[in-house]
């Protein structure tokens, strides 16, 4: 899994956001699942910056931002990254030598719909608990 985050950082910020950007990726290698990351800036608009990190999967992902370590060194910077879809799946790789990897989507059918542990989301199709004369916490 890919997680991509954006930032604009001014000139003057630029120092201190690539300190930040480091403590976050030295927090973030420490933890289990972590494959790689970067951190870098735009050629075109050196006011454009982008950290990237692989994991194994979104769990570990998910996982490490619970770490407090992570809470401490990567938190206060990821909170200032653009409010936008940020995690992807690897759908394809590749390598100089080729294609390394084709995969068919692991996301769920229902995941617009349903949330964690079967509970069900905002989709469409889904009312909210009240309409339906459930109630928070109700273990009938």
């Amino acid at each position: 899994m890919l997680v991509v985050s954006r930032f604009a950082v001014t000139e003057a910020e630029a120092g201190g956001f690539a300190g930040s950007a480091r403590a976050a990726l030295e927090a973030l290698a420490a933890r289990p699942g972590f494959r790689r990351g970067h951190a870098g800036r735009s050629v075109d608009d050196p006011g454009e910056w982008v950290l990237v990190t692989e994991w194994d999967g979104v769990g570990a992902y998910r996982r490490a931002l619970s770490a407090y370590e992570v809470k401490l060194a990567a938190t206060p910077l990821l909170a200032r990254a653009r409010d936008e879809a940020g995690a992807y799946e690897v759908l394809l790789a590749a390598d100089p030598t080729g294609i390394t990897l084709a995969a068919a989507s692991a996301r769920a059918a229902d995941a617009d719909t349903a949330g964690p542990g079967g509970i069900p989301g905002r989709g469409r199709d889904v009312r909210p608990a009240d309409d339906r004369g459930d109630t928070v916490g109700d273990t009938r």
